[in-house]
Parts: structure tokens; C-alpha cells; sequence
């Protein structure tokens, strides 16, 4: 019969077709079909994105920077709040527009890594607890990191629609298995006699949990924080590609016009953003002894103000 595929025992994968691509256009179908019923969830995820955006850009910018400089300077020492004061500062000068779309921007990662915690970290809590749940959760954490990002553009595309509520999707997506993973590898390696001393002691599950095994794993906790940050980042520059706003639809922008200046200009800003929420997430993941045996309240900004109006002697 004419166009009838003979199979070929030595190139067996020319003769078989298991219609993946067909099956695959049925979810988008189905996708399209049911896109009302997550539309509540669309409402509050923008509802989200915009209560952050617009207080982001109704704050002045240099009461911004101001704000920024005080949380590094209490996250990760005086040095550090300098740097970022120049480096916001280089951000804002780099163009009239580059402090409104990085606004934008941060916004998003904002609202992105709020989800990832909020989700990612009882997971991450539970999979440290449960050996069976791990086993279960590490092949879908596998799938999120390693599938590439376009791929799930789509999908999410068909079901929300373009724009920043899609773009919040797909990073939670892309960003959530690092804080998941380092807050289960937190957990397990807590010293197991310390926890063995404050259960003798008589401590509760849930007092060994907030006042021993999350203290203990914090320094891990945090790192899995800055990596969620940082690949927030990073895939909110590929989300723009649907149309989700900010310095990664600039340089998009940019480079469809072939105009370089503009396209150097947003890169810069997102590479500023990124040393600046990198910096501040470090310090906050520094552990005591880094701190100088010191609790966080008795540095930094908030330290200057309890020894002045605190601690001063009668």
C-alpha cells in the first residue's frame, strides 16, 4: 500500500509513531477548554503582583535605596550596605526608565520567592522529616530543574494567558526545587543529639522543630533561599518573551530592534539587581559565629538604635 512505513528492525524509531505530539496538543486543547476555572487563582495571583508593584513604585526612589541600603547593612554588615548603595545608585543613573522597570522587575521576583517559601518550604520540611516522601518528591524536583524552561511556557500560556501572572508561574516552576532540596538537607543534618537533648528535656515536636531543627539549619535554609532568588531572577528575563514586563522585556525589546545601547543598558540592571539581592541573601544566611557570637537585633541599623535609646545607662 502506498505510504504504508515498513518496520525497520535496525532503525526501529523511524517506524514507530506513538503520536506524542497529538496527545500533547489534546492537553493544550483541554488546557484551552478549562481556562475558567483557574481564573480565581489568576486573580490572586495578579492581585499579588500589583500590591507589590504598586508599592514599589509608589515608594520615592531614593527613599528605596534608602530602605535597601538599611535591610543590607542589618542583613550583611556595614561594607556591604555601602556597596549596594553605589550599586543602586550606578542602576538608577544607567537610564530615566531603568529604576521604574527594575522596580518592576523585583517586584516580580518578589512575588515569585514569597510562593516559592510558602510552598517550598514545608515541603522541604516534610521530604527532610520523611524518607519515602523525599523519594517521591525528588524525581518531580528533578523534571522542574532540569526540563527547559520554554518547554512549560507553553502550557502555562494556554491555561493563564500572557503577561506577569503567567511569568510568576513558570518562575515558581523553574525556582522552587532549590529551597525544597537545601531545607530537607537542612533538616537531616541537624546533630541528632542535639535534638535527642531537648526531647529529654521534655521539648515538644513542634518546639524542637522552631527552637532547635529550623535554627540549626538556617545557614542551609537560606542558601537554598538565595538560589531560589537567583534563578528567579534569571527566569523572569525568559519569561518576558511573554510578555511579562520589567528589564528582561527590555533587553528583549532591544535586541528585536538590533539596538544595542538599550540592550546593554537593561542587561547592566539586571546584573546590578542580581549582586544586590545575591549580597543581601548571604548576609542573611551568615551563621552566629560569622555574626561574631552575636544575635541579628544587636548589629546593624536596628543595634545602633537600641544602644542609643535602649541600652543607654540611667
Amino acid at each position: 500500500m502506498t505510504g504504508e512505513r515498513t518496520f525497520n528492525w535496525l532503525n526501529p524509531f523511524e517506524s514507530v509513531d506513538l503520536n506524542i505530539a497529538g496527545y500533547s496538543d489534546g492537553i493544550k486543547q483541554w488546557a484551552i477548554e478549562h481556562r475558567e476555572a483557574i481564573q480565581p487563582f489568576k486573580v490572586f495571583f495578579d492581585g499579588l503582583i500589583q500590591g507589590i508593584e504598586r508599592g514599589f513604585q509608589a515608594t520615592p526612589p531614593l527613599v528605596m535605596v534608602a530602605i535597601i541600603v538599611l535591610i543590607a547593612w542589618q542583613a550583611a554588615g556595614r561594607k556591604t550596605a555601602i556597596y549596594v548603595a553605589v550599586a543602586l545608585t550606578i542602576l538608577g543613573f544607567l537610564s530615566p526608565d531603568a529604576w521604574s522597570l527594575a522596580m518592576t522587575t523585583l517586584a516580580i521576583v518578589t512575588a515569585s520567592v514569597i510562593l516559592c517559601v510558602l510552598i517550598g518550604l514545608p515541603l522541604g520540611i516534610v521530604a527532610g522529616k520523611s524518607d519515602r516522601f523525599e523519594a517521591v518528591l525528588r524525581p518531580i524536583l528533578d523534571t522542574m530543574q532540569t526540563i527547559p524552561a520554554f518547554v512549560y511556557l507553553v502550557p502555562v500560556v494556554m491555561l493563564i494567558g500572557i503577561g506577569n501572572v503567567s511569568g510568576v508561574i513558570v518562575t515558581i516552576i523553574f525556582a522552587m526545587a532549590p529551597i525544597i532540596r537545601l531545607t530537607s538537607l537542612g533538616i537531616r543534618t541537624v546533630n541528632p543529639s542535639v535534638v535527642e537533648a531537648a526531647r529529654a528535656f521534655g521539648a515538644s515536636p513542634s518546639q524542637i522543630m522552631f527552637k532547635v531543627e529550623l535554627p540549626m539549619a538556617a545557614p542551609t535554609i537560606f542558601a537554598g533561599l538565595n538560589q531560589t532568588i537567583m534563578l528567579s531572577l534569571s527566569m523572569v528575563v525568559i519569561a518576558s518573551m511573554i510578555s511579562v514586563r520589567g528589564l528582561g522585556n527590555e533587553v528583549l525589546r532591544a535586541m528585536g530592534r538590533l539596538d544595542a545601547g538599550n540592550a546593554i543598558v537593561g542587561g547592566l540592571g539586571i546584573v546590578i539587581l542580581a549582586i544586590v539581592l545575591d549580597r543581601i541573601t548571604q548576609g542573611i544566611g551568615r551563621s552566629g559565629r560569622d555574626r561574631g557570637h552575636r544575635n541579628w537585633w544587636q548589629g546593624g541599623p536596628v543595634g545602633l538604635v537600641v544602644n542609643l535609646f535602649i541600652s543607654r545607662p540611667n
